[in-house]
């Protein structure tokens, strides 16, 4: 029995390195006393803590995800206390995502834990033939300029 995902099968693959990169960060917040906190949080904060209150859609835009994953972070959010959803004073048809003060007193040690696994990453990185944000954003770059359905399509032979 094997202990990795096939490598043919790249999505599992992806996915399996996400799940465990992920999930160890996760614990570290778990030891930190921060178990309501998410490593998919860490960039929605920092992009608030950059740009300010922001709408969904800048929100998705500023981290680099969906409009209904950057909603759906958000809820996630909210419903730890750590955002609040406001109406936007310049178009009431739109709600502002706003950190909390329970968030701001919180973000010493989410600083921490972002040095530290920057440290962290560095370390990995170093152990690899290029780094891994670098690799992944060739991928993305490459993916944009010819979507992945496209090169299917064209290998396709039923």
């Amino acid at each position: 029995m094997r202990n990795h995902p096939d490598q043919v099968a790249v999505g599992t693959l992806l996915r399996h390195v996400l799940e465990l990169l992920d999930g160890d960060v996760a614990k570290v917040y778990e030891e930190q006393d921060l178990a309501e906190y998410r490593p998919r949080f860490s960039p929605v904060v920092r992009a608030l803590l950059s740009e300010g209150p922001l709408p969904v859609r800048d929100l998705a835009a500023a981290v680099g995800v969906t409009h209904s994953a950057a909603s759906q972070t958000a809820a996630q959010m909210a419903r730890a206390g750590l955002v609040t959803h406001t109406p936007d004073p310049r178009d009431a048809r739109r709600r502002l995502i706003e950190l909390t003060p329970k968030a701001h007193a919180l973000l010493p040690q989410i600083r921490a834990e972002w040095d530290a696994t920057v440290a962290a990453m560095a370390e990995l990185d170093s152990e690899l033939s290029m780094p891994l944000a670098e690799l992944l954003t060739e991928v993305a770059d490459a993916v944009r300029r010819r979507p992945f359905r496209d090169r299917i399509a064209a290998a396709y032979r039923p």
